[in-house]
Protein backbone atom coordinates (compact mmCIF):
# COMPACT_ATOMS: atom_id res chain seq x y z
CA UNK A 1 0.00 0.00 0.00
CA UNK A 2 1.17 3.45 -1.07
CA UNK A 3 1.57 6.32 1.61
CA UNK A 4 -0.90 8.72 -0.31
CA UNK A 5 -3.45 5.66 -0.34
CA UNK A 6 -3.28 5.57 3.34
CA UNK A 7 -3.75 9.01 3.70
CA UNK A 8 -7.14 8.83 1.34
CA UNK A 9 -8.20 6.36 3.61
CA UNK A 10 -7.62 8.32 6.82
CA UNK A 11 -9.97 11.08 5.00
CA UNK A 12 -12.34 8.52 4.58
CA UNK A 13 -12.52 8.36 8.04
CA UNK A 14 -13.77 5.33 10.57
CA UNK A 15 -16.14 2.69 9.54
CA UNK A 16 -17.26 -0.91 9.09
CA UNK A 17 -13.72 -1.76 8.23
CA UNK A 18 -11.64 1.18 9.32
CA UNK A 19 -10.38 1.27 12.63
CA UNK A 20 -8.05 5.10 13.46
CA UNK A 21 -6.04 5.22 16.76
CA UNK A 22 -3.58 7.36 18.48
CA UNK A 23 -1.38 4.45 19.64
CA UNK A 24 -1.37 0.63 20.08
CA UNK A 25 -3.62 0.64 23.36
CA UNK A 26 -5.53 -1.90 24.90
CA UNK A 27 -8.77 -2.27 22.62
CA UNK A 28 -6.58 -3.47 19.65
CA UNK A 29 -7.41 -6.78 20.55
CA UNK A 30 -11.33 -6.77 20.17
CA UNK A 31 -10.97 -4.70 17.11
CA UNK A 32 -8.71 -7.20 15.64
CA UNK A 33 -11.17 -9.83 16.73
CA UNK A 34 -14.05 -7.67 15.35
CA UNK A 35 -12.49 -7.18 12.11
CA UNK A 36 -11.57 -10.98 11.83
CA UNK A 37 -15.55 -11.75 12.95
CA UNK A 38 -16.71 -9.53 10.22
CA UNK A 39 -15.06 -8.68 7.17
CA UNK A 40 -11.77 -7.99 7.62
CA UNK A 41 -10.48 -4.09 8.12
CA UNK A 42 -7.67 -2.21 8.92
CA UNK A 43 -6.71 -0.18 12.21
CA UNK A 44 -4.19 2.68 10.84
CA UNK A 45 -2.04 4.08 14.64
CA UNK A 46 -0.96 7.27 14.70
CA UNK A 47 -4.25 9.39 14.10
CA UNK A 48 -6.03 11.77 16.29
CA UNK A 49 -9.78 10.01 17.12
CA UNK A 50 -11.96 12.95 16.92
CA UNK A 51 -9.85 15.15 14.17
CA UNK A 52 -8.36 12.45 11.82
CA UNK A 53 -5.42 14.34 12.47
CA UNK A 54 -2.42 12.59 11.36
CA UNK A 55 0.22 12.99 14.55
CA UNK A 56 2.37 9.76 13.73
CA UNK A 57 3.25 6.24 15.58
CA UNK A 58 5.99 4.40 15.35
CA UNK A 59 5.87 0.99 16.10
CA UNK A 60 8.58 -0.54 18.91
CA UNK A 61 9.51 -4.17 18.51
CA UNK A 62 7.65 -4.35 22.02
CA UNK A 63 4.23 -3.68 19.94
CA UNK A 64 4.66 -5.42 17.20
CA UNK A 65 5.32 -8.52 19.63
CA UNK A 66 2.36 -7.29 21.59
CA UNK A 67 -0.24 -7.47 18.49
CA UNK A 68 1.29 -10.92 17.48
CA UNK A 69 0.80 -12.36 20.84
CA UNK A 70 -2.67 -10.70 20.71
CA UNK A 71 -3.53 -12.27 17.98
CA UNK A 72 -1.85 -15.38 18.30
CA UNK A 73 -3.87 -15.92 22.05
CA UNK A 74 -7.34 -15.40 19.98
CA UNK A 75 -9.36 -18.83 19.69
CA UNK A 76 -8.85 -19.92 17.43
CA UNK A 77 -5.65 -18.58 16.63
CA UNK A 78 -5.62 -15.40 14.30
CA UNK A 79 -2.69 -13.95 12.25
CA UNK A 80 -2.42 -9.73 11.43
CA UNK A 81 -0.24 -8.14 8.90
CA UNK A 82 1.88 -5.27 10.71
CA UNK A 83 3.31 -2.60 8.69
CA UNK A 84 5.15 0.49 9.13
CA UNK A 85 4.71 3.32 6.56
CA UNK A 86 6.49 6.61 6.94
CA UNK A 87 4.84 8.01 10.76
CA UNK A 88 1.48 5.87 10.57
CA UNK A 89 1.36 2.35 11.53
CA UNK A 90 -1.14 -0.84 10.46
CA UNK A 91 -2.67 -3.39 11.60
CA UNK A 92 -4.04 -5.45 8.59
CA UNK A 93 -7.14 -7.99 10.23
CA UNK A 94 -8.56 -10.18 7.07
CA UNK A 95 -11.74 -11.99 7.58
CA UNK A 96 -11.20 -15.17 9.09
CA UNK A 97 -11.57 -18.42 7.46
CA UNK A 98 -12.27 -20.23 11.51
CA UNK A 99 -14.91 -18.05 12.77
CA UNK A 100 -16.24 -17.56 15.70
CA UNK A 101 -12.98 -15.38 17.02
CA UNK A 102 -12.73 -14.64 20.38
CA UNK A 103 -10.31 -12.53 22.47
CA UNK A 104 -10.00 -12.92 26.25
CA UNK A 105 -13.18 -15.25 26.02
CA UNK A 106 -14.94 -12.89 24.90
CA UNK A 107 -16.77 -12.78 21.07
CA UNK A 108 -16.86 -9.14 19.18
CA UNK A 109 -18.61 -8.10 15.92
CA UNK A 110 -18.19 -5.05 13.90
CA UNK A 111 -20.87 -2.29 14.10
CA UNK A 112 -20.85 0.79 12.17
CA UNK A 113 -17.51 2.75 12.91
CA UNK A 114 -17.67 0.58 16.61
CA UNK A 115 -16.67 -3.07 17.80
CA UNK A 116 -19.30 -4.93 19.83
CA UNK A 117 -19.47 -7.46 22.15
CA UNK A 118 -21.58 -10.19 21.32
CA UNK A 119 -22.13 -13.69 23.04
CA UNK A 120 -21.62 -17.06 21.67
CA UNK A 121 -25.05 -18.17 21.22
CA UNK A 122 -25.59 -14.82 19.30
CA UNK A 123 -22.28 -14.75 16.97
CA UNK A 124 -22.86 -18.55 15.98
CA UNK A 125 -26.45 -18.03 15.20
CA UNK A 126 -25.95 -15.15 13.70
CA UNK A 127 -23.76 -16.64 10.79
CA UNK A 128 -25.17 -19.55 10.88
CA UNK A 129 -28.89 -19.11 10.00
CA UNK A 130 -28.63 -15.38 8.50
CA UNK A 131 -25.53 -15.76 6.39
CA UNK A 132 -24.43 -11.60 7.62
CA UNK A 133 -23.02 -10.12 4.71
CA UNK A 134 -24.32 -12.13 1.76
CA UNK A 135 -26.68 -9.89 -0.02
CA UNK A 136 -24.60 -6.88 0.87
CA UNK A 137 -21.57 -8.33 -1.16
CA UNK A 138 -23.43 -10.33 -4.35
CA UNK A 139 -22.88 -8.40 -7.14
CA UNK A 140 -26.22 -7.52 -9.88
CA UNK A 141 -24.77 -8.56 -13.31
CA UNK A 142 -27.72 -6.40 -15.08
CA UNK A 143 -26.61 -3.05 -13.30
CA UNK A 144 -26.27 -0.42 -15.65
CA UNK A 145 -23.82 2.24 -15.61
CA UNK A 146 -26.03 4.48 -16.07
CA UNK A 147 -28.30 3.98 -13.21
CA UNK A 148 -25.65 5.35 -11.20
CA UNK A 149 -26.64 8.26 -9.73
CA UNK A 150 -24.47 11.06 -9.44
CA UNK A 151 -26.80 13.22 -7.49
CA UNK A 152 -27.30 11.02 -4.74
CA UNK A 153 -23.64 10.21 -4.78
CA UNK A 154 -23.15 13.76 -4.20
CA UNK A 155 -25.02 14.37 -1.73
CA UNK A 156 -23.87 11.38 0.21
CA UNK A 157 -20.47 12.92 -0.22
CA UNK A 158 -21.97 16.69 1.37
CA UNK A 159 -23.98 15.29 4.03
CA UNK A 160 -20.54 12.67 5.72
CA UNK A 161 -18.08 15.69 5.01
CA UNK A 162 -15.93 13.68 2.49
CA UNK A 163 -13.06 15.22 1.31
CA UNK A 164 -14.18 16.09 -2.61
CA UNK A 165 -11.08 15.41 -3.94
CA UNK A 166 -11.20 11.90 -3.47
CA UNK A 167 -11.96 10.16 -6.34
CA UNK A 168 -15.49 8.49 -6.99
CA UNK A 169 -13.71 4.69 -7.39
CA UNK A 170 -11.77 5.42 -3.89
CA UNK A 171 -15.03 6.00 -1.77
CA UNK A 172 -16.75 2.95 -3.02
CA UNK A 173 -14.18 0.94 -2.10
CA UNK A 174 -13.29 2.29 1.22
CA UNK A 175 -17.22 2.25 2.03
CA UNK A 176 -17.02 -1.60 0.88
CA UNK A 177 -19.76 -0.70 -1.71
CA UNK A 178 -17.52 -2.50 -4.59
CA UNK A 179 -17.17 -6.32 -4.76
CA UNK A 180 -14.58 -7.26 -7.69
CA UNK A 181 -14.45 -3.60 -8.51
CA UNK A 182 -18.54 -3.77 -9.35
CA UNK A 183 -20.93 -2.36 -7.84
CA UNK A 184 -22.49 -4.49 -4.90
CA UNK A 185 -26.40 -4.51 -3.55
CA UNK A 186 -25.48 -2.09 -0.58
CA UNK A 187 -23.87 0.33 -3.89
CA UNK A 188 -27.29 -0.40 -6.20
CA UNK A 189 -29.55 0.22 -2.96
CA UNK A 190 -27.40 3.66 -2.18
CA UNK A 191 -26.95 5.24 -5.09
CA UNK A 192 -29.14 3.49 -8.10
CA UNK A 193 -31.50 6.09 -9.35
CA UNK A 194 -34.18 2.91 -10.02
CA UNK A 195 -33.94 0.46 -7.58
CA UNK A 196 -36.98 -0.91 -8.14
CA UNK A 197 -35.56 -2.35 -11.55
CA UNK A 198 -33.12 -4.45 -9.71
CA UNK A 199 -34.33 -5.56 -6.59
CA UNK A 200 -38.42 -4.86 -7.10
CA UNK A 201 -38.96 -4.90 -3.29
CA UNK A 202 -36.12 -2.98 -2.14
CA UNK A 203 -38.95 0.07 -1.80
CA UNK A 204 -40.90 1.54 0.66
CA UNK A 205 -45.62 1.07 -0.02
CA UNK A 206 -47.38 3.11 1.77
CA UNK A 207 -51.30 3.00 2.56
CA UNK A 208 -53.37 5.10 3.83
CA UNK A 209 -56.61 3.45 4.84
CA UNK A 210 -60.19 5.12 6.35
CA UNK A 211 -61.11 2.63 8.38
CA UNK A 212 -59.26 0.81 11.62
CA UNK A 213 -60.00 -2.40 9.83
CA UNK A 214 -57.86 -1.57 6.98
CA UNK A 215 -60.40 -2.59 4.26
CA UNK A 216 -60.25 0.30 2.29
CA UNK A 217 -57.73 1.77 0.75
CA UNK A 218 -57.77 5.72 0.19
CA UNK A 219 -54.42 6.80 -1.08
CA UNK A 220 -51.64 4.64 -1.98
CA UNK A 221 -47.54 5.54 -2.83
CA UNK A 222 -44.58 3.78 -3.33
CA UNK A 223 -41.34 5.25 -3.39
CA UNK A 224 -38.44 3.60 -5.65
CA UNK A 225 -35.67 5.56 -5.77
CA UNK A 226 -32.37 5.41 -4.19
CA UNK A 227 -32.22 4.69 -0.37
CA UNK A 228 -32.50 7.98 1.22
CA UNK A 229 -34.71 9.36 -1.44
CA UNK A 230 -37.23 7.01 -0.24
CA UNK A 231 -36.59 7.09 3.37
CA UNK A 232 -37.06 11.11 3.00
CA UNK A 233 -39.94 10.68 0.81
CA UNK A 234 -41.67 8.26 2.96
CA UNK A 235 -40.95 10.13 6.14
CA UNK A 236 -43.14 12.78 4.64
CA UNK A 237 -45.46 11.24 3.03
CA UNK A 238 -46.54 9.87 6.27
CA UNK A 239 -46.30 13.19 8.85
CA UNK A 240 -48.51 14.85 5.51
CA UNK A 241 -51.38 12.46 6.57
CA UNK A 242 -51.20 12.85 9.90
CA UNK A 243 -53.29 15.28 12.28
CA UNK A 244 -51.43 18.47 13.67
CA UNK A 245 -52.60 20.58 16.89
CA UNK A 246 -52.18 24.30 17.73
CA UNK A 247 -50.46 25.00 21.26
CA UNK A 248 -51.67 28.27 23.00
CA UNK A 249 -49.21 28.89 25.30
CA UNK A 250 -51.14 32.52 25.84
CA UNK A 251 -52.86 34.87 23.47
CA UNK A 252 -49.50 35.89 21.59
CA UNK A 253 -47.52 32.85 21.44
CA UNK A 254 -48.09 29.15 20.30
CA UNK A 255 -46.76 26.60 18.29
CA UNK A 256 -47.67 23.16 16.12
CA UNK A 257 -47.62 19.64 16.96
CA UNK A 258 -47.52 16.71 15.29
CA UNK A 259 -49.86 14.13 16.77
CA UNK A 260 -46.98 11.50 16.97
CA UNK A 261 -43.41 11.94 17.82
CA UNK A 262 -41.72 12.86 14.65
CA UNK A 263 -38.28 11.54 15.70
CA UNK A 264 -39.60 8.25 16.54
CA UNK A 265 -41.72 7.78 13.31
CA UNK A 266 -38.47 9.21 11.00
CA UNK A 267 -36.07 6.44 13.94
CA UNK A 268 -38.71 3.72 13.03
CA UNK A 269 -38.49 3.99 9.38
CA UNK A 270 -34.64 4.14 9.35
CA UNK A 271 -34.74 1.06 11.41
CA UNK A 272 -36.94 -0.97 8.85
CA UNK A 273 -35.05 -0.28 6.50
CA UNK A 274 -31.58 -0.64 7.81
CA UNK A 275 -32.60 -4.31 9.58
CA UNK A 276 -34.69 -5.95 7.13
CA UNK A 277 -33.65 -8.77 5.11
CA UNK A 278 -33.47 -7.94 1.85
CA UNK A 279 -33.50 -11.70 0.72
CA UNK A 280 -37.75 -11.94 1.43
CA UNK A 281 -39.70 -10.42 -1.26
CA UNK A 282 -41.69 -8.23 0.62
CA UNK A 283 -41.34 -4.37 0.59
CA UNK A 284 -41.07 -2.03 4.15
CA UNK A 285 -44.72 -1.17 4.55
CA UNK A 286 -46.32 1.89 6.19
CA UNK A 287 -50.05 1.53 6.94
CA UNK A 288 -51.96 4.84 8.31
CA UNK A 289 -55.17 4.26 9.76
CA UNK A 290 -57.47 6.15 11.60
CA UNK A 291 -56.32 4.65 15.43
CA UNK A 292 -52.51 3.70 14.56
CA UNK A 293 -49.95 4.31 12.45
CA UNK A 294 -47.73 0.68 11.52
CA UNK A 295 -44.05 0.37 10.03
CA UNK A 296 -43.47 -2.98 9.06
CA UNK A 297 -40.15 -4.60 7.72
CA UNK A 298 -39.39 -8.57 6.50
CA UNK A 299 -37.23 -10.07 8.81
CA UNK A 300 -36.80 -11.80 11.76
CA UNK A 301 -34.90 -10.67 15.12
CA UNK A 302 -31.85 -12.20 15.40
CA UNK A 303 -32.06 -12.34 18.86
CA UNK A 304 -34.04 -13.11 22.07
CA UNK A 305 -37.45 -11.01 21.95
CA UNK A 306 -36.35 -10.29 25.85
CA UNK A 307 -33.29 -8.09 24.24
CA UNK A 308 -35.44 -5.72 22.56
CA UNK A 309 -33.83 -2.76 23.08
CA UNK A 310 -30.65 -3.73 25.06
CA UNK A 311 -28.93 -5.54 21.87
CA UNK A 312 -28.59 -5.04 18.38
CA UNK A 313 -27.48 -7.63 16.33
CA UNK A 314 -26.62 -6.58 12.02
CA UNK A 315 -28.33 -8.09 9.43
CA UNK A 316 -26.93 -5.40 7.07
CA UNK A 317 -23.63 -4.48 8.77
CA UNK A 318 -22.57 -2.09 5.59
CA UNK A 319 -25.59 -0.48 4.97
CA UNK A 320 -25.78 0.64 8.79
CA UNK A 321 -22.24 1.99 8.54
CA UNK A 322 -23.30 4.46 5.75
CA UNK A 323 -26.37 5.52 7.91
CA UNK A 324 -23.97 5.68 11.02
CA UNK A 325 -21.87 8.04 8.81
CA UNK A 326 -24.53 10.39 7.42
CA UNK A 327 -25.32 10.78 11.54
CA UNK A 328 -28.85 9.06 11.16
CA UNK A 329 -28.11 6.32 13.98
CA UNK A 330 -26.10 6.36 16.97
CA UNK A 331 -24.52 3.31 19.11
CA UNK A 332 -25.26 -0.58 18.99
CA UNK A 333 -29.36 -0.72 20.21
CA UNK A 334 -30.11 2.83 20.23
CA UNK A 335 -32.90 2.71 17.97
CA UNK A 336 -35.65 1.10 20.09
CA UNK A 337 -34.86 2.67 23.41
CA UNK A 338 -34.81 6.21 21.69
CA UNK A 339 -38.53 5.64 19.84
CA UNK A 340 -39.84 4.41 23.48
CA UNK A 341 -38.31 7.18 25.16
CA UNK A 342 -39.71 9.95 22.08
CA UNK A 343 -42.84 8.36 22.48
CA UNK A 344 -43.33 8.48 26.54
CA UNK A 345 -42.27 12.10 26.24
CA UNK A 346 -45.67 12.42 23.99
CA UNK A 347 -47.55 9.92 26.19
CA UNK A 348 -48.08 8.21 22.87
CA UNK A 349 -48.01 4.08 23.16
CA UNK A 350 -45.85 2.06 20.78
CA UNK A 351 -45.74 -1.71 20.40
CA UNK A 352 -43.36 -3.98 19.07
CA UNK A 353 -44.35 -6.75 17.64
CA UNK A 354 -41.81 -9.88 16.03
CA UNK A 355 -42.37 -12.59 14.63
CA UNK A 356 -41.73 -13.31 10.55
CA UNK A 357 -41.86 -9.31 10.01
CA UNK A 358 -40.97 -7.07 12.51
CA UNK A 359 -44.18 -4.29 13.27
CA UNK A 360 -43.53 -0.86 14.94
CA UNK A 361 -46.89 0.24 16.20
CA UNK A 362 -47.81 3.80 17.32
CA UNK A 363 -51.40 4.93 18.53
CA UNK A 364 -52.61 7.74 17.44
CA UNK A 365 -53.95 10.08 19.66
CA UNK A 366 -56.88 11.21 17.74
CA UNK A 367 -59.23 9.46 15.57
CA UNK A 368 -58.83 10.73 11.98
CA UNK A 369 -61.66 9.65 9.45
CA UNK A 370 -61.10 9.43 6.41
CA UNK A 371 -65.01 11.38 6.12
CA UNK A 372 -63.76 13.97 7.93
CA UNK A 373 -60.06 14.55 6.72
CA UNK A 374 -58.78 17.88 5.88
CA UNK A 375 -55.80 19.61 5.73
CA UNK A 376 -54.57 19.80 9.44
CA UNK A 377 -53.03 23.14 8.57
CA UNK A 378 -57.01 24.44 7.79
CA UNK A 379 -58.74 22.98 10.37
CA UNK A 380 -55.76 22.74 12.94
CA UNK A 381 -57.29 21.53 16.81
CA UNK A 382 -56.42 24.34 19.36
CA UNK A 383 -54.97 22.88 23.24
CA UNK A 384 -54.22 25.16 25.77
CA UNK A 385 -52.04 24.80 28.16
Amino acid sequence: MEYSELLDIIKTGEGYTIELKESINSSIGKDICAFANSSGGKLIIGVEDKTNKVIGYHLTNSDRSKVQDIARNMNPPFTVQIEQLKNLAIIISVEGKNKHYTVNGHFYLRYGANSQQLNRDEIRDLFQKENLISFERQTNINFKEKNFSNAAFNNFRKNTNLDKALPKQHILNNLNLLTNNKLNNVGILFFSNNVKYYYPTAIISCFLYSDKEQTEIIDSKEFTGYFMSNLNNAYKYLLSKLNTAIIIKNELKHKTKLELPKEALREAIINAMIHRDYNINSSVQINISPDKVEIINPGRLLFPKEELGKRSVLRNPILVDLIHRLGLVEKAGSGIKRMQKLAKEDNVTVVFKTGMFFEVIFHRKIDNRAENRSKSEANPKQIRR
